[in-house]
């Protein structure tokens, strides 16, 4: 009896995802983001068994999506025997409380799904009270959806208190484990900022990128740390520093937390001491993974959260296309004589394009197959021995005295 139960609860959740389509929002990019849904769910644990889409002005306020499309993921629901509805945007509490009466499954959000994926990964202290600082900011407006059933007068012997409803107590306590968690993680930060004082003034790298991008094994290669790395999203939260020599010129590189389109406000806000490395670097190296079909929708997502944290700062960054082993470019006709599509570029094709744009800043390789590191090693000793060149100006100058 013990193990069927021990059975039952390692079975994977059946998912359906649910997307919608906007002015603002085309459908083939609708389509992305429920492959990057899908993605995420795998990551989570969840079995995706159906997807959902729906082309709407904007989205429905009580349901989401419309009264039609709501009865069709019903009939999906019961008929794929899903448990669980994960929609590609964030939901309102009311939203959230109407799907789940009508489906009578669990209901999630993207910001709730990458915050249930940021909690299993969450290592260190640190990583863990970020997290849940972020969930609870995330749950706060969202408790009336939970309490439904409790949105009434405590009553019985020993709980005639002062008329504090449910709702109304446990609101007043998470917004003191809030003040807690944030004063708990100044504290960090204070810490954290002497640490990284007492660095010295080595260069500081540190790798950004999108999330699963190679990152965490572009840091092992060129550190030879032991960062734990996987071909799942998020994989690594914690920041980690190492230092690294390439010829006579030493410096600290850091791989931080990778980014991901609508990445939920809260966990930026919870995350931004994590993300002191960027602030603080001197260079930046923009890991990219060239295989993916929308690369350069990544490059977008992650210079806009780079310019966000820099808030105006300049930084040099150097573009590292990961994974050229993988990239394959959609074949070609030989008669087709109509502009050539994106797909259809060859690797020498992104190559010029992107030297181009990068004055040369760019590089391309494959960390796991370990091409073309040689010229990675060589664009960072140049920009490194450059900036500490500038900082020391008689670093490198050997004497006889």
């Amino acid at each position: 009896m013990i193990e069927s139960k021990i059975k039952i609860s390692q079975e994977r959740e059946k998912a359906v995802l649910v997307g919608v389509s906007t002015p603002g929002q085309p459908e083939e990019k609708t389509r992305e983001y429920l492959d990057e849904l899908q993605f995420l769910a795998d990551t989570a644990g969840a079995e995706v068994v159906g997807t959902l889409t729906q082309k709407l002005q904007h989205p429905n306020p009580a349901t989401y999506i419309g009264s039609g499309k709501l009865e069709e993921l019903g009939e999906m629901v019961r008929t794929l025997e899903a448990n669980l509805v994960i929609f590609d945007d964030e939901l309102s509490a009311t939203q959230i409380r109407n799907l789940e009466k009508f489906l009578q499954v669990k209901i999630l959000d993207r910001t709730n799904l990458i915050l249930d994926i940021f909690a299993g990964r969450a290592r260190t202290s640190y990583a863990r009270a970020q997290v849940e600082l972020a969930q609870y900011e995330y749950l706060l407006p969202r408790l009336t959806r939970m309490w439904a059933h409790l949105e009434r007068q405590k009553g019985g012997i020993g709980l005639r208190g002062p008329g504090e409803t449910q709702i109304e107590t446990d609101r007043r306590i998470i917004q003191q484990k809030i003040a807690l968690l944030t004063e708990k993680l100044k504290k960090i930060d204070r810490q954290m900022a002497t640490q990284r004082k007492h660095r010295g003034d080595m260069v500081r790298v540190a790798l950004v990128g999108y999330t699963n991008v190679g990152k965490s094994t572009l840091m092992n290669l060129l550190s030879k740390a032991n960062v734990f790395a996987e071909n799942k999203l998020f994989a690594t939260l914690d920041t980690t520093v190492r230092k690294v020599v390439l010829q006579d010129v030493a410096f600290l590189l850091s791989d931080t937390v990778g980014f991901i389109r609508k990445l939920p406000t809260q966990l930026v806000e919870s995350f931004k001491s994590t993300l002191d490395e960027v602030r603080e670097s001197d260079l930046l190296l923009h890991v990219v993974d060239i295989s993916h079909p929308a690369f350069e929708d990544h490059i977008i997502a992650v210079n806009q959260t780079i310019q966000e944290l820099l808030q105006g700062q300049e930084k040099k960054i150097v573009m590292v296309f990961n994974k050229i082993d993988l990239y394959q470019p959609a074949k070609r006709d030989p008669d087709d004589l109509s502009p050539l599509q994106k797909d259809q570029m060859t690797l020498d094709d992104w190559q010029q394009t992107w030297m181009a744009k990068a004055a040369g800043d760019c590089v391309f390789i494959s960390a796991e197959k370990k091409i073309n590191i040689d010229s990675l090693r060589e664009v960072l000793y140049r920009e490194v021995k450059k900036i500490r060149d500038a900082r020391y100006p008689y670093a490198g100058i050997k004497t006889d005295i």
